[in-house]
């Protein structure tokens, strides 16, 4: 059985981050989501994606092609309902598609679909349908993962310099990872601690937390709950309910709560983000779909900042700021609450970031972790550059 996973139509909702990855790729709970599904599959996966990103995320199709949600965080028995579908029926949920068991020539879902047969499920499952849902369900998608990923297996032995607080079987360490002098909490939930990864002296974590290979939590960092640091990453200072996607940096000090942050960013010291309002209301948040503010629902929500964005030091980001891709952030005063892809500036005003500089700098940060910026990651920024030219204009 081929398996792929399609961006769903509420792609848009998850801007700024889907502009550089299909909405599969987005990281929530240890793994991504591509990654879940080809764990409980025991297959690979492909994607039905964006056009402009099918060169990096190319759809294969086969004989027998299984069409999957990309949005949906999956479960054992969402697994097991998939594999029993037919070719041509349809697994939905009040009125939304789960997955599809189709033709080869209706793999590009402009098939007709509608004529399916289609079976309902009520069973439940986390979805994200809005950038902020990264966040908000990443506490429970940290717990689940961390059963699945270390079920069966053995951690590696935790020093005894360390401090902890409840069960230090919920501390789980892979292959060549060091923890040092930390003050480790499982009260609430595990602590899953990557390949080489090191959390220093001094730091200070609650569960449930996720820190990627190779990545580094600096010394005294304070870390709640809730929290998931990606591969190849250096944070420090305070985190709370916060997801890093990978390849990015907050390595000093400075508060950042319910906030989501891509991949190729760089966050100066001091860098603080409000996550509640002084009036204690439901926090809006910039919608690429409605090209508006949107109440989220929530009380707690603090910035959304796309891939291969930077802030310089001491930069102020208000309740509830969405910061798109290829910024440049600096500035005394807080920021403006929405600030398009491919701005230059700060508090007192924007310029265009021509995207030849663009490129020398995303060059230069991929470099250093060995990565090369390439033709097609070109591709990515020049469509970007070009689709969201008209917001820079406002």
């Amino acid at each position: 059985m081929n398996y792929i996973l399609f961006d769903s139509f509420r792609r848009d909702a998850l801007l700024p981050f889907v502009y550089t990855r299909p909405v599969a790729d987005i990281r929530v709970g240890i793994t991504t989501i591509r990654e879940k599904w080809e764990m409980l599959l025991q297959t690979k996966t492909s994607s039905l994606t964006e056009d402009y990103l099918g060169v990096k995320y190319p759809l294969k199709q086969g004989k027998n092609n299984v069409l999957i949600n990309g949005s949906i965080i999956p479960t054992e028995e969402l697994i097991e309902k998939i594999k029993t579908l037919k070719k041509g029926e349809t697994l939905s949920k009040e009125d939304q598609i789960i997955a599809m068991y189709m033709d080869p020539e209706d793999v590009d879902l402009t098939g007709d679909t509608e004529s399916a047969e289609e079976t309902v499920t009520h069973m439940d499952f986390l979805q994200l349908n809005n950038t902020w849902d990264i966040f908000y369900h990443n506490w429970k998608t940290i717990i689940s993962d961390f059963e699945l990923i270390t079920k069966g297996r053995k951690s590696q032995p935790l020093s005894e310099t360390n401090f902890i607080t409840g069960d230090s079987d919920l501390i789980f360490l892979e292959e060549g990872a060091k923890v040092e002098f930390a003050f480790l909490n499982t009260t609430n939930g595990p602590i899953y601690i990557g390949k080489e990864a090191e959390v220093m002296e001094g730091a200070k974590i609650r569960g449930p937390f996720a820190l990627g290979e190779h990545s580094f939590v600096k010394m005294d960092a304070k870390i709640y709950g809730g929290t998931t640091i990606g591969p190849h990453c250096k944070v420090g200072g305070e985190l709370n309910n916060v997801v890093f996607f990978g390849y990015s940096n907050k390595a000093h000090d400075g508060f950042m709560g319910h906030s989501v942050v891509g991949e190729w960013c760089n966050l100066g010291a001091d860098t603080n983000t409000s996550n509640l309002k002084n009036t204690y209301d439901s926090v809006r948040l910039w919608s690429y779909v409605e090209e508006s503010f949107v109440s989220t629902g929530l009380q707690f929500c603090g910035l959304m900042f796309g891939d291969h964005s930077k802030c310089g030091i001491n930069t102020m980001f208000n309740t509830g700021t969405v910061v798109g891709v290829s910024c440049n952030i600096y500035g005394s005063g807080y920021q403006r609450n929405f600030i398009p892809s491919f701005n230059w500036g700060g508090t007192q005003g924007f310029q265009t970031f021509k995207l030849n500089r663009a490129f020398k700098v995303a060059e230069a940060m991929m470099a250093r972790r060995g990565i090369e910026f390439d033709e097609v990651e070109k591709d990515i920024l020049t469509y970007i550059f070009e689709e969201t030219s008209s917001r820079r204009q406002r």
